[in-house]
This record gives C-alpha cells, sequence and structure tokens, in this order.
C-alpha cells in the first residue's frame, strides 16, 4: 500500500504540475484580479514536495513517525487545494472570473483532486498500518 500512495503522490503532481504552468502562463502573480491568492498557490505544491520528501524518507527508514508526518503535510496539502478548488469553482461566472487559471481545463483539475484524494487515503491507512505493527 505504501508504494501505491508512492505512485499516486507522484500522479497528482504529474497533474498538478500543468495546472500550475497554466496560471503562470495567464499571467499568475501579475493578474490584477485573481481568485488564486499567490501564498497558497505557491505553497501549495511546496508542501506537497516537502510531504513527498518526508514519504521517501518513511520508505527508506520505515519509522512510522515518518509516516504521520506526511500525512500531517498531505492535510494541510488538501486544505490549500480546497482553498484553490472553491476558489476555481467560483470563478466560473462569479464575482472574481477573470485573472489567471481561468482556462484551467476541468478534466485535469479533477483528475489531480480525485488522485490527491487517493493519496491521502493511502497513506492515512498506511500510517495506521504501520503504528500498530
Amino acid at each position: 500500500m505504501e508504494f501505491a500512495a508512492l505512485g499516486a503522490w507522484i500522479l497528482a503532481a504529474v497533474a498538478g504540475g500543468p495546472l500550475l504552468v497554466v496560471w503562470m502562463r495567464d499571467g499568475g502573480r501579475s493578474t490584477k484580479v485573481t481568485r488564486f491568492p499567490v501564498l497558497v498557490v505557491v505553497a501549495h505544491p511546496l508542501a506537497a514536495l516537502g510531504g513527498l520528501a518526508v514519504w521517501v524518507t518513511y520508505l527508506l527508514t520505515r519509522n512510522p513517525g515518518y509516516a504521520w508526518v506526511a500525512f500531517a503535510a498531505l492535510l494541510v496539502v488538501i486544505l490549500q487545494g480546497f482553498v484553490l478548488f472553491t476558489r476555481w469553482l467560483v470563478g466560473h461566472g462569479g464575482r472574481h472570473a477573470r485573472g489567471a487559471g481561468q482556462t484551467f481545463p476541468g478534466t485535469a483539475v479533477a483528475v489531480h483532486g480525485a488522485v490527491a484524494v487517493t493519496t491521502i487515503v493511502l497513506v492515512f491507512l498506511t500510517a495506521i498500518e504501520v503504528t500498530r505493527a
């Protein structure tokens, strides 16, 4: 299960990468009216990569503490992702409908979110399992 979590985590990063590229291509930080807080847009992938590094450390050491730290990092990442997702939903016709991210493909957003949820479930289940062992 732990390597499935690793694969899902990597797949989520691969699916999220193009969203960051679209955001930057369409003006990103320089956009006057945006529904995406720059700090969250930057912190979301950084926290995810930091958590991934902790997960790899868990895989190398088998220390359950690292599994729980990776899970905690994912909680932060998921909350940031939820902020971005709700802002993206509101932007389609809402009062913040202008700015970078307006052209995000819905399929990419859905795949990234679905794989992220799968990742957090797998990491959580693994953390529980290795703590009981």
